[in-house]
Formats: C-alpha cells, sequence, structure tokens
C-alpha cells in the first residue's frame, strides 16, 4: 500500500484520468530518486494491480495506464568464479578420491551438478579424452573434454571405485546406500564441507563459473565455451566478459601499444 500512496499523493490529476505520460513520468520520477529497477517494477506493478482491481471489482470502466511494457530489464547478477588461490585452498582439503574426480570435473568441463551426478560409466571416454554429457539442461546432448589433470583423478577413482552392477559413475562410498549412484543433494553436501574446511563462501555451480572465466581470460572464443557450458544463447555466455577483467586489461595494453607504435600522420 506504500507504493500506491506514494503514487496517488504524487498524482497531479484524478486516479481515473491518469493515463500511460502520467505512468512514464513517474518511472522517471521513482529514476530520479535513485530506486533500482526491482523496485520501480514493484511500484508499476501495485499500479496495475490496483487499477485491474478498480475495473474488475469496482465496475470503473477505464483503461489500465501501465502498460506490461514498461517494467525496467532487472540487470542479472554477475557469476561467481574462484581465484587461483581459492581453487588452491578448495583443492588442498580434498582427499577423497571420488570427491576430488567430481569437483576436477566441475572445474576443468563446466559440468552442472546434476550432470555430474547423472554420468553414467559409459559416458566417459578417457582414452579419446571426452565425456559424452546426455540430457543436460533443456535435454540437451552435447560433448565436452577432459583436462590432463582431470584424466588422472578420474583413473584414481576408477582403480578405486567398487565393482558392481552400478551403471552410474560416481558411487555412495559409506552407510546404508553404500554403491547406490550418489544424489545431487549428496555432492552439494560434500561441496558445503570442503568449502567450509577453507573457509570459502563458494558452491558447486562457481566452479562451472570459475571454468568460463578462465577459458576466457585464455583467450578462448566465446563461441566455443558457450558450446562448452551448452547456453542456448551467447547472451548468456557474455556474462563472463564482465566479470573477466584479466582478458579485458590484457586487450587494452595489447591495442594500446599498436595504437602507440602507428606512425603519427604528418599535420
Amino acid at each position: 500500500m506504500n507504493n500506491l500512496k506514494h503514487f496517488t499523493e504524487w498524482l497531479s490529476v484524478a486516479i481515473e484520468r491518469a493515463g500511460n505520460e502520467q505512468i512514464l513520468y513517474f518511472i522517471d520520477h521513482l529514476r530520479a530518486k535513485r530506486l533500482k529497477p526491482k523496485t520501480i517494477n514493484c511500484y508499476l506493478q501495485s499500479i496495475r494491480g490496483f487499477y485491474d482491481y478498480l475495473y474488475d471489482e469496482e465496475g470503473l470502466r477505464i483503461l489500465n495506464p501501465v502498460k506490461r511494457g514498461y517494467a525496467l530489464r532487472e540487470s542479472e547478477p554477475l557469476p561467481k568464479y574462484l581465484k587461483d588461490h581459492e581453487i588452491e585452498r578448495l583443492f588442498d582439503g580434498i582427499t577423497n578420491l571420488r570427491d576430488l574426480a567430481i569437483f576436477k570435473l566441475m572445474l576443468r568441463c563446466g559440468l552442472r551438478v546434476e550432470e555430474v551426478a547423472n554420468l553414467a560409466l559409459d559416458d566417459v571416454y578417457l582414452r579419446r579424452r571426452f565425456i559424452h554429457v546426455k540430457n543436460g539442461k533443456g535435454s540437451k546432448d552435447r560433448v565436452v573434454f577432459i583436462s590432463n589433470d582431470a584424466i588422472i583423478d578420474l583413473v584414481a577413482y576408477f582403480e578405486k571405485r567398487p565393482s558392481g552392477k552400478a551403471k552410474k559413475l560416481f558411487l555412495v562410498e559409506k552407510g546404508t546406500c553404500r554403491g547406490k549412484p550418489i544424489s545431487i543433494r549428496g555432492i552439494q553436501k560434500r561441496m558445503e564441507y570442503y568449502a567450509k574446511k577453507a573457509r570459502l563462501k563458494t558452491s558447486c555451480h562457481h566452479l562451472r563459473h570459475t571454468m568460463a572465466t578462465q577459458l576466457l581470460n585464455a583467450d578462448m572464443d566465446l563461441v566455443s565455451i558457450q558450446d562448452l557450458l551448452g547456453h542456448t544463447r551467447i547472451k548468456t555466455t557474455e556474462r563472463y566478459t564482465k566479470v573477466s577483467n584479466v582478458k579485458v586489461m590484457r586487450d587494452y595494453f595489447k591495442a594500446i601499444e599498436s595504437v602507440m607504435q602507428r606512425p603519427t600522420a604528418p599535420g
């Protein structure tokens, strides 16, 4: 109700005479107060709901002045990633071979937690150094490649992995569920344990973000990163360019050196 009160007190005409123009001016008024898009959209939602109520419940036959296209675009939070020293701290504390293989695949292959949990033995092609990710997000399949250090950790886990009929790659190692596939929540709980141990605020998904940021800093093509991550839209992958300051810095100095080396044109 505070949103409506603010609007009605600001409004210079009767409520039933307010039109699109008044709403656009009100948006400008809220922007001048440095309110965030999310807050402004809450105002618009309240006002729109109020006019819907007047029309549907009170029988006031007036057009709703708040068009759906008036909502402001809200900025998405930037992807969080781990810095090199944080990666080292996290992995220094992971001694379990299964867990090491799980989180190394997330870091090096950019796998989502559900994709790791769903991996089957026959999805992994060690000699050809790739993994076939089946039914990823959006029910899409894709191929990701395995780094040398991830192969080492996978081989070490394979040698310890209990033999049995389970087709899934990663299995529960203790308790009544021993030998059954580890669940998504089970993997997340292991990450929570290691993050607390390393005194880091991180999650499984941050490892995926870290890989994308590292590849971008290493000058990998954005479309190739999109393919590895399984993003449908390139705009999703482009979010990483906003946090990749190392690449921006390197690109700047490379470009500015080129500019400075150009011969000065005669005046």
